[in-house]
């Protein structure tokens, strides 16, 4: 029996990256840059207004909220026109309104000394102002404005090239493409960009007892559930998915659809007739395109399976039990770091955390067990507790409606066989519902 450790590094060294390709920046969402963007403009491309307000010299209202000094008659302003004022109140400084400026003007606008400017977010700085007093700060005036506190040269406003200078580096090589890289590219003018694509991955389904869910089940049939609950899977992972469906036992046309999807596919996922002579019949059947090597690997559920690197280009092929609860185990420890390490992450596997139990934990001694559990969080000491899910202490590896209440899979070492309430075990997280 091969340990899991063990079959799990013979997979990832299967993992096959697409090429990458160009795409719209609006496709590229969730995957993996594959360039340096470098920018060639700067970002912003002109001085403009951060906030509404009016775009003044900074020098010209500087006496605006200075307490006024008790020699009023004797106060030299400077020249700016001062109202209001009263000796050891605030000094108020008026100034006409010359003009307004929203976003997207065209038409400069020179400010001269002690003049004010009504500007919009966005809209390009005037000539010689240097700085913008929010409207809160004034009395809101359209012919002339009041203000009632001084700003600092640069005060509100963005100069060219605060946010990017050409040269810079946009979004770096091996960055994953989120809605502020999106931004950011678009910001710079870059309409598309290089990324690793999503690796494709096809699922077919092995079983003359089993029937697509648009039909009724006759005696002895069931519904194809694996291959909808392993395409949703392999989505969930990142993957590019054909879900293919149901296909014949019979030798002939099994190879035919097997091979179809490893020209189109980087991964393939075959579920159903796993173990005794059912897998080696499709093992068999596919001989001539590589071998499929079916194992028993050291962990429960699922130990049973298959995997081989078959077809001209050696692409990764896995036979998976028709157990569904079986088959996702098996998916989420072996096909899924093998999508995200084709998809360039850097950690491919599930967040791992330590957990106590709340309650008796068995496991199948000598197998890995990835058992169903629930995650909870003790709200006084932040501790994290974990149960299993199902009425017996190993839950039931037969019941997907017990996987689906699961948000986290309990990892039992193969050398333990019981793990008793406040133990502590190691949990991985399975993603978030909701």
């Amino acid at each position: 029996m091969r340990s899991v450790e063990d079959h799990l590094t013979r997979v990832t060294a299967a993992a096959v990256a697409p090429r990458p390709v160009r795409v719209a920046i609006s496709e590229a969402q969730g995957l993996m840059c594959a360039e340096e963007v470098v920018t060639e403009r700067p970002m912003p491309g002109f001085d403009q207004a951060a906030i509404d307000g009016y775009a003044v010299r900074a020098v010209d209202v500087d006496l605006a909220g200075a307490l006024a000094p008790e020699d009023i008659e004797g106060f030299d302003s400077g020249g700016a026109e001062l109202v209001g004022l009263t000796a050891g109140e605030p000094m108020v400084v008026q100034l006409p309104v010359v003009g307004e400026v929203g976003p997207g003007a065209r038409t400069p606008i020179r400010l001269q000394p002690r003049q004010a400017v009504r500007v919009e977010t966005g809209a390009p700085m005037p000539t010689l102002a240097d700085a913008v007093v929010p409207v809160r700060w004034t009395d809101g005036g359209e012919s002339k404005v009041r203000v009632g506190h001084a700003v600092e040269s640069s005060a509100y406003v963005r100069r060219v090239g605060d946010d990017v200078q050409p040269g810079d580096v946009a979004v770096r090589a091996g960055s994953i493409i989120g809605p502020a890289q999106v931004g950011l590219l678009a910001a710079v003018g870059q309409a598309r960009v290089m990324v690793h694509p999503r690796p494709r991955l096809s699922v077919v389904s092995i079983g003359s007892e089993l029937v697509d869910i648009d039909r009724s089940p006759g005696p002895g049939q069931i519904y194809d559930v694996n291959s909808y609950a392993l395409a949703a899977a392999a989505r969930d992972a990142g993957a590019d998915v054909n879900r293919v469906g149901l296909t014949e036992r019979e030798t002939s046309r099994m190879r035919e659809v097997v091979e179809a999807q490893l020209i189109r596919s980087e991964i393939v996922v075959i579920c159903g007739a796993v173990g005794g002579s059912a897998s080696r019949a499709v093992a068999e059947a596919l001989s001539d395109l590589g071998e499929l090597e079916i194992v028993r690997v050291a962990m429960h559920p699922g130990s049973v399976q298959g995997f081989g690197r078959l077809g001209r280009d050696e692409v990764p092929t896995f036979l998976l039990p028709s157990n569904p609860v079986s088959a996702l185990v098996t998916f989420e420890v072996m096909v899924r770091p093998l999508i995200r390490i084709a998809l360039g992450k850097r950690q491919p596997m599930r967040r791992i955390i330590k957990a106590r139990t709340i309650g008796p934990i068995a496991s199948v001694q000598g197998r890995k067990g990835y058992l169903r559990g629930q995650l909870m969080r003790d709200e006084r000491s932040g501790e994290y507790l974990v149960q299993v899910i199902g009425a017996s202490p190993t839950g039931s590896s037969h019941l997907l409606a017990e996987l689906a209440e699961a948000n986290c899979l309990i990892l039992v070492e193969p050398d333990v066989e019981e793990l008793s309430t406040g133990d502590e075990v190691e949990v991985a997280f399975l993603a978030q519902r909701g």
